[in-house]
């Protein structure tokens, strides 16, 4: 093992409101999905140790391949993982792995996403830890699940949440092979909803004395999040298909572009009663004269027609035109923003979207993303960001 005996300040120590004080969580993950379970709990107020083999998260070197390669500077090991103390372990050492159940032994929570049959060979399987130790809530995350025949598949985000799911196939046209999912979207949806697991499991533990397993996976995740199509399909055997851009049978809630480049989303869901208004905004009551356009029906039958009206419209004046006019007539609509959109968007900066981080010593102050969970009367102090094997495997 090694540490340099050194422990920076926990988050929320010096806060008596944080909801997890006092929660003591040991995460054995790697790359993101696991790690962003304690992420989270780490914000709001838990003691994490996050246990590292000697080489490290491998997460901590994602930017290597652009010749980063002091695993400093890495904002997506940052983002889950501030907050931790780093322990090095190497659990194929007897007395690293002695150290490792000494720590879980005075744990509250366990998570992991390391693959079932690694867990088992080191004797840190659900089944192990549970009995050894019947009030540890452990959580895990898998690619497919804890049963079937591919339990020790890898699997990822890419594959298990938005490849396997159907989650891909159905974002795109039938016709069209879909584009791969954004890094860590698929790991950070699943590391909420094992969060919220974790959490109930530590409510009924307070009410039992027990604790329990608690599980899920990226494949699971990624079919609840498509769960409308896929009820409907388990229901009705049919789906509506998805359609390009230009053929959307929902044309007032479609995306547009303007003049000057800028695009909008519009946001009428209730078609018939919107579309009077929306009229008004854009100055082209004439259409509503037009058979093909009379109401929501005809419209949706005439997407493609009344799509193109509207984009030739749309590109007659600029963003800043067109959206005062939807505010001024209460017309529901979203900018679409790009990332540098949103991080200078008054109302996502309003929101606590982005955090100040506490740099480690020598650092500059950095901004970085939030976790997606606010506590009244709890604002917690974001970071450092811990070094690998920067801390004693103690609590």
């Amino acid at each position: 093992m090694r540490h340099n005996g050194s422990r920076t300040k926990r988050t929320g120590d010096h806060m008596s409101n944080a909801p997890l004080q006092g929660v003591k969580v040991v995460e054995l993950g790697v790359w993101v999905a696991g790690p962003a379970v304690t992420g989270m709990l780490a914000d709001w107020g838990a003691d994490v140790l996050k246990i590292e083999p000697p080489t490290g998260d491998p997460q901590r070197a994602v930017f290597g391949a652009l010749g980063v390669g002091d695993q400093v500077g890495v904002p997506p090991f940052e983002i889950d993982n501030r907050g931790k103390r780093s322990v090095v372990l190497d659990l194929r050492i007897d007395a690293d792995l002695e150290t490792m159940m000494t720590l879980i032994s005075e744990a509250d929570i366990f998570v992991t996403n390391v693959r079932p049959a690694g867990l088992q060979r080191l004797g840190l399987d659900a089944e192990t830890l549970t009995a050894k130790f019947p009030r540890l809530i452990y959580g895990i995350i898998t690619g497919y699940g804890l049963a079937g025949p591919d339990v020790d598949k890898a699997g990822y985000d890419i594959g298990a949440f938005w490849a396997r799911s159907g989650l891909a196939h159905t974002t795109v046209a039938p016709d069209e092979l879909p584009p791969g999912i954004r890094s860590g979207q698929g790991d950070h949806t699943t590391g909420m909803a094992l969060a919220s697991g974790v959490m109930a499991a530590l409510f009924d533990r307070e009410r039992t004395g027990k604790g329990r397993v608690v599980s899920t996976s990226l494949l699971r995740t990624g079919i609840y999040t498509i769960g409308w199509d896929f009820g409907v399909y388990l229901r009705y055997g049919k789906r509506q298909s998805t359609r390009p851009r230009h053929r959307n049978p929902a044309p007032q809630v479609n995306c547009y572009r303007c003049a000057d480049g800028r695009a909008f989303w519009l946001l009428g869901l209730e078609a018939d009663r919107h579309w009077p208004g929306f009229l008004k905004a854009i100055d082209r009551q004439d259409l509503a004269a037009i058979e093909n356009f009379k109401n929501a029906r005809t419209r949706a039958v005439n997407a493609e027609e009344i799509i193109s009206v509207l984009d030739s419209h749309f590109a007659t004046q600029d963003y800043a035109y067109w959206t005062s006019r939807f505010d001024a007539e209460d017309v529901w609509w979203a900018p679409l923003n790009s990332i540098p959109d949103a991080i200078n968007d008054p109302q996502v900066i309003a929101s606590g979207a982005f955090i100040d981080m506490t740099p480690q010593p020598g650092e500059a102050p950095y901004r970085a993303v939030n976790s997606p969970v606010d506590f009244d009367g709890y604002t917690p102090t974001y970071g450092p960001v811990p070094n690998l094997g920067q801390h004693e495997p103690k609590w």
